[in-house]
């Protein structure tokens, strides 16, 4: 099952998605894969082949200013949590999606689930891997120091910066090639480092995290919850304790997993992942 690459321009900003679709007719919902930071969609190359193999359309964007969307300077776009809601609500309707499963990775997972409390008519189900799911998280040293006066301008112009934190935070090494596509954006263009810079500087975690730990405290959809376990960054505790206060959710823990779970435990993920999405696409 091939993926194809996309582009869509909406209200001036254009962007890249990557596509799984299903062959033939299918009455399953389609699926909506969020990245985090500092990730792109390709992060998810081995879960949508799957998820469109069982008759799933399976869709999974760049966020504006990641990857090989646009990247505009701050002053056309704030990259606040806010911002990237918008931004996304204007992306789903532009592909006419009305109601399609989530799922969020990462501390730009957050920021899904925030525009998943505020648009729960168009939410099915839910997966989460690894995100900020309560006020106890915080953004790790490794990312926080990219926002740093001076320090986080000279680090987010580094490509270098994709390998260390994607291979710190998964705690395995990366495939060259794959690592490859993750620094092309920086070796693009500079625009990418100034939208991460801007983007640590304004992801408001605790707000996000408040909201988030309130909403879902009376979320009626199913939720799966697959956790790495060697995550550096968010400890499996976080996840218990949103798994304990949250209604129809269940934690499946992942041994040996770092914080970016599908970039090499794809398979271990789609044991649960596959099922929990056909259940509840009635």
């Amino acid at each position: 099952m091939s993926i194809t690459e996309q582009k869509i321009t909406v209200d001036s900003l254009e962007w890249f998605y990557r596509e799984a679709s299903p062959i033939g007719r299918t009455d399953l919902l389609p699926v909506v894969l969020l990245h985090g930071l500092v990730s792109q969609s390709y992060s998810w190359r081995n879960i949508l082949p799957a998820l469109a193999n069982q008759g799933t359309r399976a869709i999974a964007p760049d966020w504006i200013g990641y990857g090989f969307s646009a990247m505009p300077e701050k002053r056309d776009f704030a990259y606040t949590p806010d911002a990237f809601i918008t931004a996304l609500e204007k992306f789903i309707q532009a592909l006419e999606l009305e109601r399609f499963s989530l799922v969020v990775q990462g501390f730009l997972g957050s920021v899904g689930l925030q525009y998943a409390l505020r648009h729960p008519e168009q939410i099915a189900n839910i997966a989460i891997l690894n995100t900020p799911i309560s006020t106890a998280a915080k953004l790790p040293w490794k990312i926080k120091q990219m926002g740093l006066p001076l320090a986080g301008e000279m680090m987010t112009q580094d490509p270098l910066l994709v390998d260390r934190t994607l291979e710190g935070g998964s705690r395995y090494r990366i495939e060259d090639q794959d690592l490859d596509v993750y620094r092309k954006p920086f070796l693009k263009t500079s625009a990418v480092g100034r939208a991460l810079l801007a983007t640590i500087r304004n992801l408001q975690l605790e707000q996000a995290t408040t909201e988030i730990e309130s909403g879902f405290q009376q979320w009626q959809q199913p939720i799966l919850i697959q956790w790495g376990m060697i995550d550096p960054w968010l400890s499996v505790d976080i996840a218990q304790k949103f798994a304990d206060s949250v209604p129809n959710a269940e934690l499946i823990k992942l041994n040996n997993v770092g914080h970016y779970p599908q970039e090499h435990y794809h398979k271990t993920i789609l044991e649960d992942l596959l099922p929990f999405i056909r259940r509840t696409n009635a």
